[in-house]
C-alpha cells in the first residue's frame, strides 16, 4: 500500500474527528491552547491505536463488532450531543452542563466514537497483509492535525455566535452519529 492510499484513508477516517472538534469547540470550552491540544492529541491517539487493535484482533473481533459498531458510535455521539443541546437551550446553564467536553469521560467517549471505523480499517489491513505501524502513525498525525483545525475554526464560530453554536455543535455530533449509521445500514 502506497503513501497516497494511506493518506486518503487517513483523511477519510479523520473527517469525523474534524467535525466533532468543530462541534465541541463551538461551545467555548476548547478556547485555550491546552483544550485544543487535548482534543487533537486524543483524537489522533485513538485514531492511531484503533487500527493497531483491529490489526491485532484480526478476524476474531470483526464478526462481533462489525454488526454494531455504527450503533455504538451513534450512541456515544448522541449522548454527548444531546447534553450539549440541552445546555445550549438552558438559559441558566453557563455551558455544556458544567462539564468540559475536552476532559474526562466526555473526551474519551468522543475519541472512541470517532475512531471505531479505524478499527475496521485495521482489520482490513491485516487481511491484505499490510504492516500496521506506518499507516497507524499517518492516520494519527493527520487526524490530530485536522482536529486542531476543526477546534480552531469552532472556537472562532463560538466566539461570534455564543450559545447558539453549542446547540449547533450538539446537533452536529448527533448528525455525525446518524450519518455513520446510515452509511453502514444503507451503504450510502
Amino acid at each position: 500500500m502506497g503513501f497516497i492510499e494511506i493518506v486518503l484513508i487517513a483523511v477519510g477516517l479523520a473527517m469525523d474527528a474534524f467535525a466533532v472538534s468543530l462541534g465541541v469547540a463551538t461551545c467555548g470550552r476548547a478556547a485555550d491552547v491546552r483544550a485544543v491540544f487535548r482534543l487533537a492529541f486524543h483524537f489522533g491517539l485513538f485514531q492511531a491505536l484503533m487500527p493497531v487493535i483491529g490489526w491485532f484482533a484480526g478476524t476474531q473481533i470483526e464478526s462481533l463488532i462489525a454488526p454494531v459498531d455504527h450503533w455504538i458510535a451513534l450512541g456515544l455521539l448522541a449522548f454527548v450531543g444531546v447534553r450539549m443541546i440541552r445546555s445550549g437551550l438552558n438559559p441558566e446553564c453557563e455551558s455544556y452542563g458544567g462539564k468540559d467536553p475536552t476532559r474526562g469521560m466526555s473526551l474519551v467517549l468522543l475519541a472512541v466514537a470517532t475512531s471505531i471505523d479505524a478499527l475496521a480499517v485495521g482489520l482490513s489491513l491485516a487481511m491484505v497483509g499490510v504492516t500496521i505501524w506506518y499507516p497507524a502513525l499517518v492516520i494519527g498525525v493527520i487526524t490530530a492535525g485536522l482536529s486542531l483545525v476543526g477546534a480552531r475554526a469552532g472556537n472562532r464560530l463560538g466566539q461570534h455566535f455564543g450559545k447558539r453554536m453549542e446547540v449547533i455543535g450538539g446537533l452536529i455530533l448527533c448528525l455525525i452519529g446518524l450519518r455513520i449509521v446510515l452509511t453502514h445500514v444503507l451503504g450510502l
